[in-house]
């Protein structure tokens, strides 16, 4: 009797130690199933752009259509995905919705820069609110620094853009020449400012 009791006490240990064993390998499983792996989501995510003309400052808006991926992160949270997310924007992309307006923009303003063909940048976030792109045009990475602000699955980007950091007042010249009667505002001057808004709306997704 003894023996069986014996018998008894070594099984019932022997299986609370598998059981909790394997309790606490399900938890760890839970726990890893449950940690968010989220990514920058290319396809709905969008920049747009807006330039200004005559003194007035007369807003001219667009996008680029295309967005290529060169290093995506995935994070617990969107922002921790956006932390060195690297891209590469085609300039053949660019979109306002008027053909001859585009064609003039790659031929007398990104055709007049160094290494033309593409945009590329790379985000580094600093706090809660406030970030930088290492962006790279006209053959220069200058930082552009931005704001955000997170509504769910989505990061709202909001920056000016001063095309003197990166050297473009030569391409600046070129398009408001080319655009001359255009950009003339009510006071008969023409002009086409340095500086242009960006706005990129990061959507992000959990894989």
């Amino acid at each position: 009797m003894k023996k069986i009791a014996q018998f008894s006490l070594v099984m019932f240990m022997a299986f609370s130690l598998t059981f909790c064993s394997k309790e606490k390998k399900d938890s760890k499983d839970i726990l890893k199933d449950d940690k968010a792996e989220i990514t920058v989501d290319k396809e709905l995510s969008s920049v747009t752009w807006t330039a200004y003309k005559t003194t007035d400052k007369v807003p001219v808006n667009g996008t680029f259509q295309e967005i290529k991926v060169l290093n995506a992160n995935k994070g617990a949270t969107g922002v921790e995905a956006l932390e060195d997310f690297e891209f590469e924007i085609p300039v053949s992309s660019i979109y306002s919705k008027d053909t001859i307006r585009d064609g003039k923009l790659k031929r007398f303003f990104f055709a007049v820069l160094e290494n033309s063909m593409q945009l590329k940048g790379k985000f580094q976030i600093e706090d809660e609110s406030n970030g930088s792109i290492a962006f790279t045009m006209n053959g220069l990475t200058k930082d552009l620094p931005f704001t955000y602000q997170v509504d769910k699955d989505t990061i709202n980007v909001s920056a000016t853009m001063n095309l003197n950091t990166w050297q473009a007042q030569k391409a600046v010249k070129s398009i408001n020449e080319a655009c001359l009667e255009l950009h003339t505002g009510p006071d008969g001057v023409s002009k086409t400012w340095d500086v242009v808004g960006i706005a990129a709306k990061i959507v992000t997704s959990a894989n």
